[in-house]
Parts: C-alpha cells; sequence; structure tokens
C-alpha cells in the first residue's frame, strides 16, 4: 500500500513535493514521476547516479521503466562509501554532465544511500546553477534520513559536510523492499537515526522500536520517521533553530568519523555520540538515568555502539570544525527526557567537559 507524506513550505522558499513509499515502486517509477504532480513531464533525459552495488541491483530497473514512459537515461556510478562523497567525485560528475551535455531540461536520480544523495543534491544545485533532482534512497538510513529536507555536500579534509548547499528535492520515492538487500550491518546503521529520531521528539516511536519487530513493521516505521523529520524541516528549512536538534549525536559522530577516516559508519559514529552526550546530561541532572538506560538499551538491540578508543581531547579537536559552531560558542542537542530534546549553546571550552 502507498503511502504519501506531503512536504510544504511557507513563504518564498523551496517548492513542496512528496516522499513517497511503497514496495516495488521501483519497478514504476517512470509512471510515477510522470503522472504524479512533481513536475518531472517535462523532463527530456533523466541522469542516474548510483554506486557500483546499488547499480547491479536496481539501475536496470529503473531504467527500464523510465525508458518505458518515454524518458532518455544515461547513467553514473561511483565507488562505495563516505571517500566518494569528495571534491574530486563532485567534479567529476560535473564534468560528465557536460560531456552527456546535460541542460536544464533534464534532470538527476540519487539512487542509493546517504553519499550518493548529498552528492547528487549538491551537483544538482550547483550544475547550470540548479537542476531537479530525485530521491531515491535505498538504505534505510537514506530513507528515515538523509533523503528528507534538502541538506547536500561533499567532505573536505577538515570535516564532513563542510561544504555544500540547500537543496529540496522534486520528489522523494522509497521502496522498502530494497532493504532486504542489505547487511545487517548497514540496517543497523540506519537504525541509529531511527532512534535519534524518537529520542529528539517521539518517546511512542522508542516504544515501538523496544517492543516490536522492526523487519516486520518497516513502512510503517519509515512513514514515522519521515513526518519527524518533515515537521522539523518544515518549520525551519535552513537550519538556523529547531532543525538543529536533528543533529543529536552530531558533534561527536561526524569527529569520530574525521578521526577513523570514515571507516568508522556515520549510523555507528552517531550512535556514539548520543550515547556520550546523554551519559553527560544524566552526569549533569539534566535528564533521568531512564533516558540513558532507554537509548543504551535499543543501541544494544540494533548492534550499536555507545563508546569509543578514541582519546577525548582528539574528539574535542576534531569537533571544532563543527558547523554547529558559532565563533566560541557551540549548539549542542541535549537530551531531557525521553523523547525530548532541547537546545544548548555552550562555550566551545565547555565541548570538552560535556564529552568526558
Amino acid at each position: 500500500m502507498r503511502k504519501t507524506v506531503q512536504v510544504e513550505f511557507s513563504g518564498a522558499t523551496s517548492k513542496n513535493y512528496e516522499i513517497i513509499i511503497e514496495n516495488d515502486i521501483l519497478k514504476k517509477i517512470g509512471e510515477t514521476l510522470k503522472t504524479t504532480d512533481m513536475a518531472m513531464e517535462k523532463v527530456k533525459t533523466f541522469a542516474i547516479v548510483s554506486d557500483e552495488t546499488v547499480a547491479a541491483l536496481y539501475e536496470e530497473t529503473v531504467a527500464e521503466s523510465l525508458v518505458n514512459e518515454g524518458f532518455n537515461v544515461i547513467s553514473f556510478t561511483i565507488t562505495p562509501g563516505e571517500k566518494s562523497k569528495s571534491a574530486a567525485q563532485f567534479f567529476a560528475l560535473q564534468n560528465w554532465l557536460a560531456e552527456n551535455q546535460i541542460t536544464r531540461s533534464d534532470a538527476l536520480i540519487a539512487l542509493g544511500g546517504g553519499v550518493v544523495g548529498d552528492l547528487t543534491g549538491f551537483t544538482a544545485a550547483t550544475y547550470l546553477r540548479g537542476l531537479p533532482f530525485v530521491q531515491v534512497p535505498t538504505t534505510l538510513l537514506a530513507m528515515v534520513d538523509s533523503s528528507v529536507g534538502g541538506k547536500t555536500g561533499i567532505d573536505i579534509p577538515s570535516g564532513k559536510n563542510l561544504v555544500g548547499a540547500f537543496k529540496q528535492p522534486a520528489a522523494v520515492i522509497c521502496d522498502p523492499s530494497t532493504l532486504k538487500t542489505l547487511t545487517p550491518e548497514i540496517f543497523s546503521d540506519g537504525m541509529a537515526e531511527v532512534i535519534k529520531h524518537g529520542m529528539i521528539r517521539s518517546a511512542d516511536l522508542l516504544r515501538v522500536l523496544s517492543a516490536g519487530d522492526v523487519h516486520g513493521n518497516i513502512t510503517e516505521i519509515i512513514e514515522a520517521n519521515v513526518n519527524i523529520k518533515r515537521d522539523v524541516v518544515q518549520k525551519d528549512e535552513f537550519d538556523t533553530g529547531e532543525r538543529q536538534l536533528l543533529n543529536f549525536g552530531h558533534t561527536i559522530g561526524h569527529a569520530i568519523e574525521k578521526l577513523s577516516n570514515f571507516d568508522v559508519s556515520h549510523g555507528n559514529a552517531v550512535a556514539i555520540g548520543m550515547s556520550i552526550i546523554t551519559r553527560a546530561a544524566v552526569k549533569k541532572g539534566v535528564c533521568p538515568q531512564e533516558c540513558l538506560d532507554v537509548l543504551d538499551g535499543l543501541l544494544q538491540k540494533f548492534n550499536l555502539p555507545n563508546s569509543t578508543n578514541f582519546p577525548t581531547d582528539a574528539i574535542f579537536n576534531a569537533a571544532l570544525q563543527d558547523k554547529k559552531r558559532t565563533g566560541d560558542t557551540i549548539t549542542e542537542v541535549i537530551p531531557v527526557s525521553v523523547g525530548n530534546c532541547e537546545l544548548k549553546k555552550i562555550p566551545v571550552r565547555e565541548l570538552l567537559e560535556w564529552m568526558a
């Protein structure tokens, strides 16, 4: 059964769009893009961007559906992994689009996980000063988090996601059946963002995760997460206030990713970051022990870590490049109860104390 979530922006901001969640929708993605209200009927060529793993699984299905609806299709494939979210890969994709004479009457499709989505989105935001693009996430992490909200970008040696742009997709097409091909490790990685959404906004979601069979209820869980993120993003598209709640665990998480040269996955790093900040909040009397117990119980259930061997001072130094830093202060997301977090602006020098 198809589930549709509407993303609507007020005022002169981005265009509204739909997030469609439906099993096996990749087989009819051409018809979906052509017949729903996505302004895709005038597109001449779709440039599919994917990684080698995902392309082998789904590119032919997506391309065939598009061609059957009269679209031209070309494809660009990258190496899987965070290291492909680089300046070199960004410019290689830009040049490829130019060589294939992609124009403003064309569009991009990000077919894959968060790396593909971020790279494709940033390219769509900048090539010819802007092309439409469609997010087609194939991992749990991308479905519940990175495909929604319009944050795009690449990594540079100084840090993760330091170069990018806000670029809302024309549509997000989620096919939960693609999750069946994920390894348990990659599925668990996505569960870190699911837990994050529960920690910041929904005690009910946390109870569902604690009690239920996630795999048997995955479409409903995706929808619940998308609704949480949609509600936050609609109020603060450009990340100047409430949207920063979505960064729970990310200051420390991004630092750990950087220190590991991205060998520690995003979800694992965020899981560690959430646990470290929550332990600190308990010690400081900001939130009850129950909050930490719920979080660590879920991390354990989904085989996610809650600690790291990287030294605290090394994490602190890496975190100084975080986007949430403004001058001598940094905005941290602090849990105050189960399913409720608040933003706290703290002096940068105090961040080390929160990490101890």
